[in-house]
């Protein structure tokens, strides 16, 4: 792989959210000439949703450069390891558990989130069970989750969420990518105004 080559740049939405959060990021990179994908991240559980991001990765020709928003942070360190193609990782405001830690282990006890969830069940197979799955309440979606953008867009991201399957906090993280001197690990919080 020729490493000289401009990355494409794989940006993974985390819970609750979907691609489309990051439009406006993308619509920058994309007017400086980037190459940038958003797939769906599946929100499962952190094994089989790394397992689908690394044969999406892996799929790609190129380097990639890797950028994840929170709970897409286990799953990005997670798929990195699988595949030779990502020359770096970027964690925006992400979980990134150690191998064998659960998210449950590392999340924010004093977070307000965990008060404002919804639990719904939904199918697990054709089996009949189900299992649960959570989203945030709408009437405080903004105040619990995107208090730095304007009223009307959390309006517009509270209808699109995106569940995340209960069990994805209690999955234990697999192997995650190794720092190597050759990839660029950054991490950083944004700004709430």
């Amino acid at each position: 792989m020729n490493h000289n080559r401009k990355p494409t740049i794989v940006i993974v939405h985390g819970a609750f959210a979907d691609a489309s959060s990051w439009n406006e990021v993308i619509e920058r990179l994309q007017a400086q000439g980037y190459n940038v994908i958003a797939p769906p991240n599946p929100l499962r559980g952190v094994s089989p949703d790394s397992e689908y991001l690394a044969s999406f990765l892996d799929q790609i020709d190129g380097p990639v450069l890797l950028v994840a928003h929170s709970y897409a942070g286990a799953v990005t360190s997670n798929a990195a390891a699988k595949v030779s193609n990502v020359v770096g990782l970027v964690y925006v405001a992400a979980l990134i558990p150690e191998e064998g830690e659960r998210l449950t282990d590392v999340k924010s006890k004093d977070s307000i989130l965990n008060s404002l969830l919804i639990e719904r069940q939904y199918p697990t197979g054709s089996d009949g069970q189900t299992a649960p799955e959570y989203s945030i309440d709408p009437a405080h979606f903004r105040r619990a989750y995107a208090a730095d953008v304007p009223e009307a867009r959390a309006k517009l991201m509270a209808a699109t969420q995106r569940p995340i399957a209960g069990g994805a906090f209690a999955d234990t993280a697999p192997k995650v990518a190794p720092q190597s001197p050759g990839q660029v690990h950054l991490s950083f919080a944004p700004v709430v105004k």
